[in-house]
């Protein structure tokens, strides 16, 4: 089969994933994290950078099984990480509620000689403080194995 003779892909591309509630990180769960990865905690409230991914993972406005639906994917098929990338504008601060603002930004079908048919999904999260102010923007990427079209 090529990729002429292949179904598009789900029209997914700009589906909002902008979260309804704020997500504050824990002082208290900061200070775990921190010292899980071997290092003590920032004195001036910043807190750890791996946050850039929690926090939007956690604070945008789907489950990962429900970003996944909406790319008519199955969670239990095993979605991959392929990247992510973080650009901050400002530190993460402890205590400083952030909502997420996102959206997906492609889903495009491809074949891979290990995965067979999959589909690229890309999509963007951003951190945003109180004023309004963007802390910090993240792409990630994920592979879709397409097993049903292999």
């Amino acid at each position: 089969m090529t990729m002429e003779d292949l179904p598009p892909p789900p029209d997914a591309a700009g589906l909002s994933l902008d979260g309804s509630e704020t997500y504050t990180i824990d002082p208290a769960e900061n200070a775990r994290l921190c010292r899980s990865t071997g290092v003590e905690p920032a004195a001036d409230g910043t807190a750890h950078p791996i946050y850039y991914y929690i926090a939007t993972q956690v604070g945008m406005g789907k489950t990962v099984a429900g970003l996944c639906a909406a790319c008519d994917f199955d969670i239990d098929d095993g979605p991959m990480m392929v990247g992510s990338q973080a650009s901050f504008t400002h530190l993460l601060r402890v205590g400083t509620p952030y909502r997420v603002r996102g959206s997906i930004v492609s889903l495009t079908r491809k074949r891979s000689r290990k995965l067979g048919v999959m589909d690229l999904l890309e999509y963007r999260l951003a951190l945003v403080d109180e004023n309004g102010e963007e802390a910090l923007a993240c792409t990630n990427t994920w592979a879709l194995p397409r097993k049903e079209l292999a």
